[in-house]
C-alpha cells in the first residue's frame, strides 16, 4: 500500500470529518445567520480542483473516492443553507405580519375607546417645547411639509408663515386627488429628500371606497406611509390631520377615528377639523410672541401650524372638497 495514498486519504478525512458535524447543526439550527455561502463554495472549488488534479495525473485509486466523499458532504453544505435562507425569509415575513397585526389590534382597541366616546373634543393649547439647539444648516432641508389633498393644495403656506412668525421653513407638497396607495412612494420621490423634520398629514378625502370595502387596508397604507417616513427621519415630527365632516357623514366620522387611533397608535399629533372654527390663530401668535419677548425660543407645535393653515383654509377657501363618494 502507497504510504503517500494512505497519508492523504487520512488529511483528508481528518479535514471533512467536521463537515458531516457541520450539515447537522446548520440543519437542526434553521437558521443561515453564521453561515457563509461564499467559503463553502470556496472548499468546493478547492475539491474540484484536487479530483481534477488526480485525474490529470492518472491517480484513480481509493483517495478520489475520499475526494468525492468530502464533497459530497460539502455540498449537502449548500443544500441546508439554501433550505436555511428560505426559513430566514419566511420567519422575517411571518414576524412583519405578527406585527402589523398586532398594530391593527392596538387600532381596532382605541377605535373601540373612541366609539365610547359621544364626540370627539379637542382643545386647543401650545404643546411641549422643543430643543432649541436642534437648528437646521440647509434651510431648504429640515422643513415643515404638508402633504395632503386639493383643499391643502391652496393654502398659502408660506405667506401665512411670514404672517405668524413661524421661526422655519414650510413647504406645500400637496397633490390634487392624493390617494393613500400612492402616498408612500409620492413621500419617498418628492418629501425624502428635503428630509423634513415634521409633516402634516391630510389625506383620505379619495379613499372612502377604500375605506368602505376595507377598513384594514386604509389602516395598513397609513401606516406604511407613517413607517417610511420614520424610516426616513426617527426623530421626524408628524401630524395626522382629520377629514373634514360639514354634513356629519357616519362614513367620515368613521374613518376619523381609525386616523385618531393611528395618531396615538404611531405617538403622532392628531388635528381634528371639527374644531376650526372654535380656534384662534391670533391667540396663538400673542403666546409664542409673548414666550419670545422673555427670551424663550420655542417651535411651533404642529397642532399649532396645523390651526394657523387650516383656520385659514375654513375661513378663506370656499371649496366643495368633501370626502368622495360618500354614503350616510
Amino acid at each position: 500500500m502507497n504510504v503517500a495514498h494512505l497519508l492523504e486519504a487520512s488529511m483528508l478525512i481528518c479535514f471533512g470529518f467536521s463537515w458531516p458535524l457541520n450539515v447537522i447543526k446548520a440543519y437542526k439550527a434553521r437558521t443561515a445567520k453564521g453561515s457563509s455561502l461564499a467559503f463553502i463554495i470556496l472548499i468546493i472549488s478547492g475539491y474540484v480542483a484536487g479530483i481534477s488534479a488526480k485525474f490529470i495525473n492518472h491517480q484513480i485509486n481509493y483517495v478520489l473516492g475520499v475526494y468525492f466523499l468530502n464533497l459530497l458532504i460539502v455540498s449537502a453544505n449548500v443544500a441546508v443553507y439554501v433550505r436555511n435562507r428560505s426559513l430566514d425569509k419566511e420567519k422575517t415575513r411571518l414576524t412583519e405580519e405578527s406585527v402589523l397585526k398586532m398594530k391593527q389590534a392596538q387600532i381596532n382597541e382605541l377605535i373601540k375607546e373612541s366609539e365610547k366616546e359621544d364626540n370627539m373634543n379637542y382643545s386647543n393649547s401650545l404643546d411641549e417645547l422643543i430643543n432649541p439647539e436642534v437648528k437646521s444648516e440647509v434651510e431648504e432641508r429640515n422643513a415643515v411639509i404638508l402633504l395632503g389633498g386639493g383643499i391643502d393644495k391652496k393654502i398659502p403656506v408660506a405667506a401665512l408663515a411670514k404672517d405668524f412668525d413661524f421661526n422655519f421653513s414650510i413647504y406645500n407638497k400637496s397633490r390634487e386627488n392624493l390617494k393613500l396607495k400612492d402616498a408612500h412612494e409620492y413621500f419617498q420621490n418628492e418629501i425624502k429628500p428635503l428630509e423634513p423634520e415634521g409633516i402634516l398629514i391630510h389625506v383620505g378625502e379619495s379613499d372612502v371606497n377604500l375605506f368602505a370595502s376595507s377598513p384594514a387596508d386604509f389602516d395598513n397604507l397609513y401606516l406604511t406611509l407613517i413607517e417610511g417616513i420614520k424610516e426616513a427621519n426617527k426623530k421626524c415630527r408628524i401630524a395626522l390631520v382629520s377629514l373634514a365632516n360639514s354634513s356629519n357623514s357616519r362614513n367620515v366620522a368613521e374613518m376619523n377615528r381609525h386616523i385618531k387611533a393611528i395618531s396615538e397608535s404611531e405617538n403622532c399629533t392628531f388635528v381634528n377639523l371639527d374644531n376650526a372654527k372654535l380656534w384662534n390663530p391670533e391667540a396663538t401668535k400673542a403666546s409664542v410672541d409673548f414666550a419670545y419677548s422673555t427670551g424663550l425660543r420655542m417651535r411651533k407645535p404642529l397642532r399649532n401650524v396645523a390651526e394657523i393653515l387650516y383656520s385659514y383654509a375654513y375661513r378663506n377657501i370656499h371649496e366643495d372638497h368633501q370626502p368622495e363618494n360618500l354614503v350616510g
